[in-house]
């Protein structure tokens, strides 16, 4: 038997906890379900707040406040600190998703489903179109983004699979990110290869091997890391051989980069979460922005052209809140667009381009070499992404007059963070590849370049714009 699973620490026990008492994390699922559909539906169908309206007192605002600042920034935060136990024992898309599943029609997960690219592409469309409908701002967008996509995880449930997750593993908006941000968390899954085939001949506790469901469809025997495993504690002891294991949190990237290198993972990294996820937040502060919309509004003026600056645009396609002085024109909507598709081009192809230099110093050019180079830069571009999110929080609280002279401070000591942490994976990286100094070092300077231009993104947003 297992070592690990004969004398468990504290942490493997915690996965047995876990384990034995999943009709109770089930109950917890079940609990959110009815908070997130509380929190989506009412305030949809309630008056929009007035100016008299504060957190305490409104709803809508308290809902806002609770989705975009608290419960988003803080379940990226927890996909770096806890692995995806979000996924797996919280997240109420998951939990329906599952229970669909088990009384659907059980169909075979089809060939398009598979395709690698969705996480990314369905990561862009998300924001995108969140940022086109004023997501953040107006409870009918979270209705129709947050619940469009639920409602999706409940027919692809009802549709393919048996009491499985498909839409979490293939088409979830978040899926990616998640699965990103999960290979810095501390602790994970660990199977033990030995015992696994030991199980073969000696069972499991001596006795017959007890199957288990997987419900995320990760393949167990093979499971190395904490990307793709939802922590909800199911498969713990499973064959003796799994359990709940601390590791060093640059292990995933650097020991299983390699293997795990793909080029949508890549796309995710540079031209979603650091230039589509930038753009998204940028151009609410952007002058640049300002400035292009009023050159084109001049030219389309001048030119006689004026349907584009028309504000008939429907709610569901452009923001349109006459009440609330905040409508879309054409022109509005299609500057939101190309102004995030921009930015994502711009920021995207540098970092590939500094990352491109990186890789070449350590020898001759290999896909899979940038590919792992590049995952260094997950804790920076999870750290932007919940500054951003967080620029919601402050927002509101700002609103309701909270001091907030620490923000700044805490920003900068973020990016900080983020920035030696994502150096010191690529330091590591650099060491699979190799031994001399020289060569990392200057694979060093062209990563710092890179970090330096993300760090030009949020020193925009943050200072450079809001000094004007």
């Amino acid at each position: 038997m297992s070592t690990v699973m004969t004398r468990p620490g504290r942490l493997a026990a915690a996965g047995q906890w876990m384990q034995r008492h999943g009709a109770v994390i089930r109950g917890i699922q079940w609990v959110v379900v009815a908070v997130y559909a509380f929190l989506i539906i009412v305030p949809a169908v309630m008056p929009l707040p007035d100016d008299t309206a504060h957190l305490w007192n409104n709803l809508t605002l308290a809902a806002q406040f609770v989705f975009w600042g608290i419960w988003w920034p803080f379940v990226l935060l927890s996909m770096v600190m806890l692995g995806r136990v979000w996924c797996g024992v919280l997240c109420p898309e998951g939990a329906l998703a599952e229970f669909a599943s088990k009384f659907g029609r059980g169909w075979a997960i089809p060939r398009w489903m598979r395709w690698g690219g969705w996480p990314f592409v369905a990561f862009g469309i998300t924001t995108i179109y969140g940022q086109m409908v004023s997501v953040y701002q107006y409870p009918k967008a979270v209705l129709l983004v947050l619940g469009g996509s639920t409602f999706a995880a409940i027919i692809i449930g009802l549709l393919y699979g048996r009491e499985k997750r498909v839409w979490c593993k293939y088409l979830c908006p978040v899926n990616g990110v998640f699965s990103l941000l999960a290979r810095l968390a501390p602790f994970h899954y660990k199977v033990d290869e030995d015992a696994w085939r030991r199980s073969y001949k000696n069972g499991e506790h001596g006795h017959r091997v007890i199957p288990i469901n997987c419900a995320p469809l990760v393949p167990l025997r093979n499971m190395k890391g904490a990307s793709d495993c939802h922590m909800c504690g199911r498969c713990s002891g499973h064959r003796d051989a799994i359990a709940l294991t601390w590791r060093a949190p640059s292990s995933e990237v650097v020991q299983l980069g390699d293997k795990q290198a793909n080029p949508w993972d890549t796309a995710l990294i540079l031209y979603g979460l650091l230039g589509i996820a930038i753009g998204a937040f940028h151009w609410t502060a952007s002058r640049w922005f300002i400035d292009l919309k009023m050159f084109f509004a001049t030219w389309l003026v001048d030119h006689d052209i004026t349907w584009p600056l028309d504000t008939n645009a429907p709610w569901f396609l452009f923001t349109h809140y006459p009440e609330q002085n905040d409508v879309f024109s054409w022109l509005d909507g299609t500057m939101v667009i190309g102004y995030i598709l921009a930015t994502a081009l711009v920021y995207g192809t540098a970092l590939l381009l500094l990352l491109t230099g990186a890789t070449r110093m350590l020898g001759r050019f290999t896909a899979v070499r940038l590919h792992h180079l590049t995952q260094a830069l997950i804790p920076i571009a999870g750290a932007g992404v919940f500054l951003g999110l967080s620029a919601t929080t402050l927002s509101l609280l700002r609103a309701e007059h909270v001091s907030l002279w620490w923000a700044s401070d805490l920003r900068i000591t973020i990016l900080a963070i983020a920035n030696l942490w994502s150096a010191w994976l690529a330091w590591l990286v650099t060491r699979r590849y190799s031994e001399r100094f020289v060569q990392r070092g200057l694979a060093m300077l062209w990563f710092v370049a890179a970090l330096a231009v993300v760090d030009s993104a949020w020193w925009l947003m943050f200072w450079g714009w809001a000094s004007k």
